[in-house]
């Protein structure tokens, strides 16, 4: 059991949270939720000794170990063993076995081993990232933001991953879904102090709002009984028969410990700025490809879509699919290579970009950059308090934002000018659990059509009603509910995945193919396994050698005692010590090669094996 204890933490004179206190029991997964700046990553360092632990205590059982998994990927190793077995510790640096094993059970394969990282999408990266984390065998997972840039698909095999996680489990995310379908426990850091429940997110929330409302009915009735009493004080404390009385409610007033107003807490709060269309279709796009460049292949090819003004469509696939460049191709952002895209004469468009893809101008203020969108001071100032930039906030740099607090800005220019249609490219990147719930309210109330890009399955199942789909190597369109895409077609890799459960691969090859691929996978096994056979050899033999000069040392040791020689005892005792632990040595170094043999060879065999099948 981890055991956080009345820790408290500020930067700059800034309280970011105080005497928080909870326990992380055994086999718990617990969602630490909070909003952007309240201190969920600041914990997390302080549990993995990467920021000082300045007041409270944080205590763990001995030997426990922590996994923590930051949301950046950052590789230094040219190949994915090496990398993965950074994770191993010192004593089992040469254990790389493990990280074969475990990288197998993540869904590399063989041929992988040896590809450079970054050759990898995202969502394998995230595995390599968990594989060089559970090499180290950790009693507790810390992740941080895990789902940041994965697209749908890995986000839905991380889920199932961790769900089926055997030990604790802390996990920071704006994604509500993703977090509600794997934790047992929720934490919140709210006002500075931390709660704990048994159950999800809108539980912890529930118990929070249920609490605020006593606490303010309570502030009320007190406050009330306060003026009664300073009136009764101030009508009475003349009147010298009353003195006694007086007094009393004096003393009792001073002991009154009086409830300080709950600190308004600024929320995102806003609504797109719809423009009335009466037409049936604002845009259609009529049969249109794209490739970034003569010689490259096309990334959409002859793709037709209308568009209705009701419309609510969600654009999903892998990452690098093209998702992102068919938005900014409908949007008017870049030019089809061939088709055509119709827009209605009163079809106002709206486009948000990727934080990371799009030029906020660094040295304006937050004011500036939204009257860069053609809007005057005041309208300006508006929309940045509805964006929670209230008064000489507005004043702010760009340069000096966070990644949420630039999100915020792009929102705050698309409420600059009215539209009819909007396009969105995954919007909920950097904003914290709070404001995604708001942009999903503000998006859903939307009178217009809308086009988004997004990997979140709980915006994906409230929100759409169409969907483009970037899968098998192409594009499409399915009418329905996510949930409806789900039981119809389905994610590719997710039924390959089921079909090889299913049928262990029904392959249909010929005897020739046959015979080469066994012989393909006979040479490979040679390639591993007679090495470690004749290092398993050896180490019996140096064994054998070490242990018959051990036990002649002791006879030698015997002939010795009984003629009493000091020096001769002590130097033979010195070299039995020495032979002793190279025995040790020796027997540790043939446990290791022999689990390494069996784990190899039993791979070999199942190989083979289903070959036959």
């Amino acid at each position: 059991m981890v055991t956080i204890s009345n820790l408290s933490k500020s930067f700059g004179g800034d309280e970011i949270f105080k005497n928080i206190s909870f326990h992380i029991n055994p086999k718990e997964k617990i969602g630490l939720v909070g909003r952007n700046g309240h201190g969920k990553t600041t914990l997390f360092k302080m549990l993995t000794n990467n920021e000082e632990v300045e007041n409270g205590e944080i205590s763990m059982p001995k030997n426990y170990k922590l996994g923590y998994v930051s949301q950046h990927l950052k590789f230094s190793k040219n190949n994915v063993l090496e990398e993965g077995a950074l994770g191993l510790s010192k004593e089992h640096k040469d254990d790389t076995w493990k990280v074969e094993k475990i990288l197998a059970g993540l869904g590399f394969s063989t041929e992988d081993m040896n590809k450079n990282p970054n050759d990898f999408s995202g969502g394998y990266q995230v595995r390599l990232n968990l594989g060089k984390i559970l090499v180290s065998e950790p009693n507790l997972l810390l992740l941080d933001e895990p789902t940041n840039y994965l697209d749908v698909v890995s986000i839905r095999w991380l889920a199932q991953f961790l769900k089926q996680w055997p030990n604790e489990l802390v996990l920071i995310t704006h994604d509500r879904f993703f977090m509600d379908s794997i934790t047992t426990h929720t934490v919140g850091i709210h006002r500075k102090i931390s709660r704990k429940v048994k159950g999800n997110t809108n539980k912890l929330y529930q118990q929070i709002i249920k609490e605020e409302e006593i606490y303010e009915k309570t502030r009320l009735n007190d406050e009330k009984k306060r003026k009664e009493t300073e009136i009764f004080i101030d009508r009475f404390r003349a009147k010298a028969r009353l003195a006694g009385m007086v007094q009393s409610r004096v003393k009792a007033l001073e002991k009154q410990e009086k409830l300080s107003k709950m600190e308004n807490i600024k929320s995102l709060d806003f609504s797109f700025n719809h423009i009335s269309f009466n037409a049936k279709v604002p845009m259609k796009a009529t049969e249109i490809s794209f490739s970034y460049g003569k010689d490259l292949p096309l990334l959409i090819n002859q793709f037709s879509l209308t568009i209705g003004n009701r419309d609510r469509i969600c654009v999903i696939g892998k990452n690098g699919k093209g998702k992102t460049t068919l938005l900014k191709i409908l949007a008017g952002v870049l030019e089809p290579t061939d088709g055509e895209i119709q827009s209605h004469l009163n079809c106002k468009k709206g486009y948000y970009a990727q934080t990371n893809s799009i030029k906020l101008n660094n040295n304006f203020t937050i004011e500036e950059e939204l009257m860069s969108s053609g809007i005057e001071r005041q309208e300006a100032r508006n929309i940045a308090g509805t964006m929670m930039f209230e008064g000489d906030q507005a004043l702010k740099k760009i340069n000096i934002l966070s990644g949420g607090e630039k999100s915020r800005v792009l929102l705050g220019k698309l409420l600059a000018e009215p539209s009819n249609v909007l396009f969105l490219d995954e919007p909920t990147n950097h904003l914290d659990m709070e404001s995604c719930d708001t942009l999903m309210t503000a998006i859903d109330n939307y009178e217009g059509a809308f086009l988004m890009v997004t990997h979140n399955e709980m915006f994906l199942r409230k929100l759409a009603n169409k969907f483009i789909v970037f899968q098998n190597n192409g594009v499409s369109i399915f009418e329905g509910t996510y949930d409806d895409f789900l039981e119809k077609i389905g994610w590719e890799d997710e039924i390959q995945e089921k079909q090889k459960d299913d049928t262990k691969e029904n392959r249909s090859i010929n005897r020739s193919d046959l015979r080469k691929i066994r012989a393909e996978i006979l040479k490979r096994r040679s390639k591993e396994i007679s090495p470690l056979e004749k290092k398993i050899s050896k180490t019996e033999n140096d064994i054998e050698i070490l242990e018959k000069k051990f036990n002649n040392l002791n006879l030698e040791m015997v002939e010795a005692s009984q003629s009493n020689d000091g020096n001769i005892i002590n130097d033979l005792a010195k070299q039995i010590h020495e032979s002793q632990i190279g025995i040790d040595t020796l027997y540790e170094d043939f446990e290791n090669l022999t689990i390494e043999y069996d784990f190899k060879k039993e791979l070999f065999e199942k190989e083979l094996e289903e070959l036959t099948e």
